[in-house]
């Protein structure tokens, strides 16, 4: 017996039609109007949209940072995910330094095995580029179905790499068919600012963002991607919070290079003063890059709208305020970096972007699923609605209503950067490959459900 979703407005990134969806053993095998339902279980999708379930590419489940490890496991994280209409997650497994990519991927399949609630992959991150390392890449892609590596040009003396071993990564994985991605700061510039700080006796939250300017960002950037091009290989920019990088991304693009570009809710809605809060307040909003002055989510949410800007991250990096965030009290360096963002991704581009007017449905679409779906080699069995795909479908209600609060969120954190925010749109009901998971405010699914996605070799797509 399979499902019959009766009643809604299926939207993919290229459509919007209103149709029934059929699945049948966890595929979509039909899509029309009217279909009659034999024996199926059907589900009422009048006055609602159906959206391909969330591709969130950029989460930070179980990962240790700064002497603590994130509030959220794969476990509660992905079951957070799920209330929000995410699906699948790609989350970055922490290669650290002397050991190898395949004991780190190994490392994080047993973090999830058991645990997650949803479908997910792995990037990987990687903490040291030695012979042996770079040599593994071929593997990686071959073997593992891990398409995409993260390199740091921030944080020095600990994750940083300098531009020889960018270079050099940029060009082993081009060869072999993966995708680059870069934390895009100039860490050089930005210890010496630290330490400047820090000998001042500036150690309040808000020095976090003072010594991490956007022009530190904006020139990584605009180096990434020369050396990306020197290179002959694809470019992924992660965490875009403003114009100086932004506008690198669009002029590269224009000069037809596979550069693509990710922001984050955060960086739409949220800015430099959250970091002037009362008290200690501030450090809730300590992330890198940092939240920057207002002007900036005008560029970005133009940049979602002229598809300049490809994909709408979480950057999933979930700390307590209590005891975590706290360890940074009187040094704002020791403050962990990251937000709980993985439930709202969706529900803030839905309501500031398609309800308030900025960008349409199939955008919303292309911006949380498809795109994410495409550059890491999961589509077309991910990231859209189509027969022979996944029935990862999202069953959303424009009309309904919620407060953002940590109150009633699902992630395992005792504080919403969102805190207040009334947002408009939620799903009733999410199906991760034909089975219900969250209907209405019950979860429905199990943990350990999610199954490991292998990503395909990347190829460069027009977005």
């Amino acid at each position: 017996m399979g499902t019959l979703i009766r009643g809604g407005t299926v939207v993919t990134a290229s459509d919007v039609m209103k149709a029934d969806v059929l699945i049948e053993n966890g595929i979509v095998t039909h899509i029309g109007e009217r279909i009659l339902s034999i024996g199926h279980e059907t589900i009422d999708a009048s006055n609602c949209y159906l959206f391909p379930g969330g591709v969130d590419p950029h989460t930070h489940l179980d990962m240790p940072f700064g002497g603590t490890i994130t509030a959220d496991d794969f476990q509660t994280g992905t079951i957070a995910a799920a209330f929000g209409g995410t699906t699948t997650i790609v989350d970055f497994a922490l290669h650290e330094k002397g050991s190898t990519l395949a004991d780190s991927l190994r490392t994080w399949h047993a973090k999830a095995e058991g645990k997650a609630a949803i479908d997910y992959g792995f990037h990987m991150m990687v903490g040291d580029m030695r012979e042996e390392v770079m040599n593994e890449i071929p593997a990686m892609v071959e073997k593992e179905g891990v398409m995409s590596f993260k390199v740091f040009m921030a944080y020095k003396n600990n994750l940083q790499v300098d531009d020889e071993t960018l270079f050099r990564v940029l060009r082993m994985a081009g060869q072999n068919g993966a995708l680059v991605q870069v934390h895009a700061e100039n860490g050089d510039v930005i210890d010496v600012l630290v330490r400047e700080a820090l000998a001042s006796g500036q150690t309040e939250p808000r020095y976090h963002a003072l010594t991490r300017p956007p022009e530190a960002e904006g020139e990584a950037t605009a180096r990434a991607i020369r050396l990306a091009e020197i290179a002959g290989a694809p470019l992924y920019v992660v965490h875009v919070t403003c114009a100086h990088a932004a506008d690198q991304i669009s002029e590269a693009r224009k000069r037809g290079l596979p550069i693509y570009g990710e922001t984050c809710p955060q960086y739409l809605v949220c800015d430099y003063t959250d970091y002037e809060r009362p008290g200690f307040e501030g450090a809730k909003y300590v992330m890198s890059p940092p939240l920057r002055d207002q002007w900036h989510q005008e560029v970005l949410w133009n940049k979602l709208k002229n598809m300049e800007m490809h994909v709408l991250g979480s950057d999933q990096c979930s700390f307590n305020y209590r005891e975590q965030k706290e360890l940074g009290l009187g040094d704002f360096t020791k403050i962990p970096n990251g937000a709980p963002t993985i439930e709202d991704r969706m529900s803030i581009l839905y309501h500031f972007g398609v309800h308030e007017g900025r960008i349409g449905l199939s955008k919303f679409v292309a911006l949380t699923s498809t795109n994410a779906a495409k550059l890491f080699g999961l589509y077309p069995q991910k990231g859209t609605i189509a027969v022979g795909s996944d029935a990862d479908i999202v069953v959303w209600d424009p009309s309904a209503e919620r407060t953002l609060s940590a109150e009633t969120h699902h992630m395992n954190v005792d504080y919403n950067p969102f805190e207040g925010m009334k947002v408009s749109g939620l799903p009733r009901y999410v199906l991760l490959r034909g089975e219900t998971i969250v209907n209405h405010d019950r979860f429905t699914g199990r943990p350990g459900m999610g199954q490991f996605v292998r990503g395909q070799r990347f190829s460069p797509v027009d977005l």
